[in-house]
């Protein structure tokens, strides 16, 4: 093969590819006016006619790489499958989002929930080529910017603003990630093998993890990850392992950047995976037990090598996290005064649980328990299974430890583990059932225990893989045209919610949200000269900040606020405008507080007043949060410093 297409090349390429694929899909399904989702079934024949493309697209890789990789078998074949196996990922990724939601300018969810404070990080990191916070004025951000700073150049090379970004940059980013893991997937294993594997975690993570797009892109790379990371620690050789060490370190530096209980937990299976490689090596050197009994090769490792290679993973990786958590940390450590945060503080019922996918029937299910079956089974032959059996056990000690550490009125989120779970579990499946695969199509060429005839014997075995083939496809097919199904709720809130232009994707009468426009211009008009970055909004308005990349007087919670805000004292500050009785009391109160004072307020007129909706921490209870109203007395916005307009249901009080 060229060197072109060996190693970063051949990423490239796929990235390239997979780039195309989405552009194709996305940009070519907005040409043409399609009915909601829900209200026809037109989009839902598209999209399986496009995850058959995807699927075929993998199963002509395998076919092309099998056929180049035999004797005699020609290099332009394995090209061809390399780069064929990661296109058809990433299509299959276009596909499965982009034509369901090819009716509207949302991704999945809407703008409804997270979602909302998602879309307004993105529409932030699009004015900026710092690292803003997604709400508040002159704080560096707490929440990791990567995959946001990211969408943010997206969104100005595309010439969209951050809300309208937010579902192509989604789409895009999986897809590319899909075809990157399939690349690393098919350098790992034999080509065949890992084109497999590639499609199938990327099936799983679209149904499990898409709405949150950054954390899926994240947990696609974390098996094969974990497979380099248990051959950096625990090498066959003191020299091997040098590439691993490398790859591991960029990986958990690049996802501490984007998402951090992800790498929390990939962090913690490297230290695991470096205790038990120094135990093994521990043992060995002191001659307890049978050499042979133990997972081949640890008993090789010398004692140093495991701890020395767990440092260089983990100075290496916060060196490069501190590209994004610098200026928070500086600013943190530096006595700026912060609240405690309650980011951990959300316990519902699937966190009260130990997920256990195995369990739970249906072909996800099933794969799973194969998965677990493989990995006990080939836990002292297979470093693969050692490395995502050492993964498995660390989100149950997670979860565990998530339910345990709730005495101290907190958790670690360990139910958020469960898409990394069942993700790490069908890998370990699809290694399973290619080993019992492999193993019928082996007993095809045999009869009574002997070889029959070279002849006949092959032909069976080319028969024999054909029906594996066959049913492994129909299989994949199956799970792929089920995941808009699995994804009903994500995909009707994406049309139920009004989108930033003021209108419904299923074309009923849009929310309030459609005078967001009005207000807008309304702020705007006040400050001539003035951009929206440099104006601080109080509103509570669903989505309004999510829309408009306005500066935040107030988070949308506290569970994803900046510590450096200081989200309670704020809450406390606006509850006290109720008892303001003239326009100077107000201003002076505004005024009196460490951090600006709102440029404008867009509230709802009620009854003597103008209303805002707030919301407060109520952990351990679940729902985690209380949502209130406060009222600004009519009688406190008079005078020179505010003026009041009326817009839609809302007033917009501009504050001079």
């Amino acid at each position: 093969m060229p060197v072109a297409l060996r190693g970063p090349g051949l990423a490239a390429a796929a990235t390239l590819l997979a780039a195309a694929v989405t552009a194709v899909v996305l940009v070519g399904f907005s040409l043409v006016s399609f009915p909601a989702y829900g209200n026809s079934n037109v989009l839902r024949a598209l999209t399986v006619v496009g995850q058959t493309a995807a699927v075929a697209l993998v199963v002509l890789g395998v076919l092309c790489a099998r056929a180049g990789e035999r004797p005699g078998g020609r290099p332009a074949l394995v090209r061809a499958g390399k780069l064929a196996a990661p296109t058809g990922s990433a299509l299959l990724v276009a596909t499965t989002l982009g034509i369901p939601l090819a009716a509207s300018r949302l991704y999945l969810h809407g703008v409804s929930v997270d979602q909302e404070f998602r879309t307004q990080f993105l529409g932030r990191s699009a004015t900026s080529l710092g690292l803003p916070d997604m709400a508040y004025a002159d704080l560096p951000s707490f929440y990791p910017s990567g995959w946001f700073w990211l969408g943010g150049r997206f969104a100005d090379l595309a010439g969209l603003e951050g809300w309208a970004a937010y579902k192509p940059w989604s789409i895009l980013s999986l897809a590319v990630a899909a075809a990157l893991v399939t690349v690393l997937w098919t350098r790992l294993l034999r080509t065949d093998l890992g084109a497999v594997v590639g499609v199938a975690s990327t099936a799983v993570m679209l149904a499990y993890g898409s709405p949150e797009p950054y954390g899926a892109v994240v947990a696609l790379f974390l098996p094969p990850v974990l497979i380099l990371a248990w051959h950096a620690v625990a090498p066959t050789s003191p020299r091997g392992g040098r590439g691993a060490t490398l790859a591991t370190t960029l990986y958990l530096g690049a996802s501490a950047s984007t998402y951090t209980l992800y790498t929390g937990l990939a962090a913690g299976t490297v230290v695991l995976m470096a205790v038990v490689a120094t135990a093994v090596a521990s043992l060995a050197r002191r001659g307890v037990g049978d050499a042979r009994e133990r997972p081949a090769p640890l008993h090789s490792t010398p004692l140093w090598l495991p701890a020395a290679r767990l440092a260089a993973i983990g100075f290496g990786s916060i060196a490069i996290a501190l590209v994004v958590w610098a200026p928070y940390l500086i600013a943190a450590l530096g006595g700026a005064p912060a609240d405690s945060g309650t980011a951990l503080h959300y316990l519902p019922d699937a966190g009260a649980r130990l997920p256990l996918p195995m369990t739970a029937g249906g072909l996800t299910g099933w794969v799973c328990l194969a998965g677990l079956v493989w990995i006990v089974a080939r836990a002292w032959t297979s470093r693969r299974a050692q490395a995502l059996g050492l993964g498995v056990v660390t989100v149950y000690l997670w979860s565990l430890a998530s339910m345990a550490v709730t005495v101290l009125g907190t958790t670690m989120l360990g139910f958020r583990l469960e898409p990394v779970l069942i993700l790490l579990l069908v890998v370990a499946g699809v290694f399973g059932i290619a080993d019992l695969a492999g193993y019928a199509v082996r007993a095809a060429g045999r009869q009574g225990g002997a070889d029959r005839p070279a002849a006949e014997a092959a032909d069976r075995r080319r028969r024999a893989t054909a029906v594996v083939g066959v049913v492994a496809t129909l299989a994949g097919l199956a799970h792929v045209q089920g995941i808009p199904d699995h994804l009903h709720e994500e995909i009707r809130l994406a049309y139920t919610d009004t989108d930033g232009d003021g209108e419904r994707a299923d074309r009923y009468p849009p929310g309030p949200e459609s005078h967001y426009a009005e207000v807008d211009r309304v702020i705007l008009e006040a400050f001539p000269g003035r951009e929206k970055t440099d104006l601080v909004v109080a509103s509570t308005a669903d989505a309004f900040l999510a829309f408009h990349p306005y500066l935040a007087y107030q988070a949308v919670t506290s569970h994803y606020a900046n510590p450096l805000g200081r989200y309670a004292e704020r809450n406390e500050a606006m509850i006290g405008w109720e008892d303001a009785t003239s326009g100077d009391e107000l201003y002076a109160m505004m005024n009196d507080t460490p951090w600006r004072h709102p440029d404008a307020i867009v509230a709802r007129p009620s009854g003597s007043g103008y209303s805002l909706r707030l919301a407060e921490d109520t952990y351990p209870n679940d729902p985690n949060v209380r949502r209130f109203g406060t009222t600004i007395p009519a009688e406190a916005v008079t005078g020179p410093h505010f003026e009041v307009h009326d817009v839609g249901p809302f007033a917009v009080i501009v504050v001079r």
